[in-house]
């Protein structure tokens, strides 16, 4: 065995070290959100503060910088396979991403959002945001001191946005948001004036849990999610989690009164869990096996629940055996049912609301995070600045901070610039579709007969099979031709809409 041989092997072998500390990692994160008793959650929260930690040391140990930097070594590094070589090129992202922190902050930081997501989800109940308020005062000013240690020339809240969508900045937000935020105002409002409004009453009747259950179990099947290599589960805020790749794990939330919240709960998480289903197996074991980004995650999560889950062509295959399940929708007509889950108007809960104003909410939140990053916002201060931004674009503003500020589970978490990426997935779905039907004009034929799954072996072959072995950016312009194009969002909501609405 050579030299450089032997390199890889044991920088191999480090990876696979590193992906097993986080698969125990993961296990803990979801059994805190899915159950875990609240005695229990500030020594879970220390246990995953001490594997976080442990990664922490792995990824940037002086070993792991003497492997990257030999595999990097000119005369090495074009030997190598293109696995190998997406394999170092995203050590070396990850590691860039936490050396910069101190390790003891780091653990801190983790082990203060594991305990904050627990005081978030009884603040949420409760409707106490105080009790709340000094948890993300910290996870905010942390996150203040670790944009910094990033450093850049350019908005702090940059560097927090590249963690889950790498290249992007906040020009480019801002450039993308405001077109954006303007034509969606007006196309809902144009929908507002229009005099038609579904009757959505018939999909507020009361659904029993285990029913609902049952239809989501059914759906995940439909959609074409391997159940033995995954496994459906109840909690407050839904969520997908991956522990490897032949244990990917979906969530949704059961509302009796409402059964779309946990039907189209589901289809979302299940676009994520088809994503990292469908990586190639060859990238098992690398730091490759999963979503490139945050944002293309999102595009097949809202890929699923959007645009396959509101059309009517999958609704013509899928109606029938809904509504032999669920007795409340008997007398309710497949016309009725597709304009009552297309219905249009201002909400005040995020994962409700419709397809034209949900990046609006997003928006929301965006500019909320780079206010709070920069220094331009306080922390006591953000349940009102979120009512007059929710008033200002959606015409609607909570009475209480359960439906406002604390409706969402992520900066507890401490994802603060993620939630950009709910806006860009959503134009890279439409422009993903725009492609699809270039190669696939029969997309919705085949909808109707029940071929879904074709669709999602179009999306794996084009996009989830690749994992991280390309860029966000890359992945764009294979798939689509371009780079990221707004353009086809807006044209499939108008293209939807206009006629749902006679507008």
């Amino acid at each position: 065995m050579s030299n450089v041989e032997q390199i890889v092997a044991a920088f191999q072998d480090e990876m696979r070290k590193i992906l097993h500390y986080q698969e125990a990692l993961e296990l803990l994160e979801w059994d805190l959100r899915t159950g875990a008793p609240k005695r229990g959650v500030p020594l879970r929260a220390e246990a995953i503060g001490t594997l976080s930690g442990e990664i922490f040391d792995r990824v940037t140990s002086d070993q792991m910088a003497e492997y990257l930097q030999e595999l990097s070594d000119p005369s090495v590094y074009p030997t190598l396979t293109p696995v190998l070589q997406a394999s170092v090129q995203e050590m070396k992202r990850q590691a860039d991403w936490i050396r910069k922190i101190p390790r003891s902050r780091y653990k801190q930081y983790v082990t203060l959002t594991r305990e904050a997501e627990s005081v978030w989800e009884d603040a949420k109940q409760d409707d106490d945001f105080a009790r709340f308020q000094p948890y993300l005062e910290r996870i905010v000013d942390m996150n203040i001191e670790f944009a910094g240690y990033r450093g850049g020339e350019g908005n702090p809240y940059d560097a927090l946005l590249d963690h889950y969508e790498p290249g992007v900045t906040v020009a480019q937000l801002d450039a993308v948001f405001t077109p954006l935020r303007k034509e969606l105002t007006e196309l809902a409002q144009r929908i507002a004036a229009s005099g038609h409004r579904p009757d959505v009453r018939p999909l507020l009747r009361p659904v029993a849990k285990s029913t609902q259950r049952e239809v989501c179990e059914a759906m995940l099947g439909v959609l074409g999610f391997d159940f033995s290599a995954g496994r459906l589960d109840e909690t407050v805020h839904p969520f997908q989690i991956t522990l490897n790749h032949y244990d990917v794990r979906v969530t949704t939330h059961y509302r009796e009164e409402d059964l779309r919240v946990a039907l189209f709960g589901v289809m979302h998480e299940c676009g994520h869990a088809l994503y990292e289903q469908g990586v190639s197996e060859t990238l098992v074991g690398t730091p490759l096996c999963g979503g490139v980004s945050m944002g293309i995650h999102e595009s097949q999560s809202l890929f699923f629940e959007n645009i396959i889950g509101r059309s009517r062509a999958f609704w013509e295959a899928n109606y029938g055996w809904l509504q032999q399940r669920v007795d409340t929708l008997a007398d309710v007509s497949l016309n009725a049912f597709y304009a009552a889950i297309n219905d249009v108007h201002p909400s005040l809960i995020r994962i409700e609301a419709d397809e034209v104003t949900y990046p609006l909410h997003i928006i929301v939140r965006y500019e909320l995070e780079k206010a709070l990053i920069n220094g331009q916002l306080s922390v006591r201060d953000l349940p009102e600045a979120w009512r007059h931004k929710m008033q200002e674009y959606l015409g609607v503003a909570p009475d209480t901070d359960r439906d406002g500020v604390l409706q969402d589970v992520h900066w507890s978490a401490g994802l603060i610039g993620y939630f950009p990426s709910y806006a860009l997935g959503y134009i890279y779905s439409a422009q993903f579709r725009h492609a699809l039907l270039q190669q696939m004009p029969d997309f919705e034929e085949r909808l109707q007969s029940g071929r879904v799954t074709d669709v999602r072996d179009w999306l794996r072959e084009q996009i989830h099979r690749h994992g991280k072995l390309r860029t966000p950016g890359e992945l764009v312009q294979s798939v689509t031709g371009e780079a990221m194009n707004p353009t086809y969002l807006l044209n499939y909501l108008y293209e939807k809409y206009t006629p749902l609405y006679a507008l």
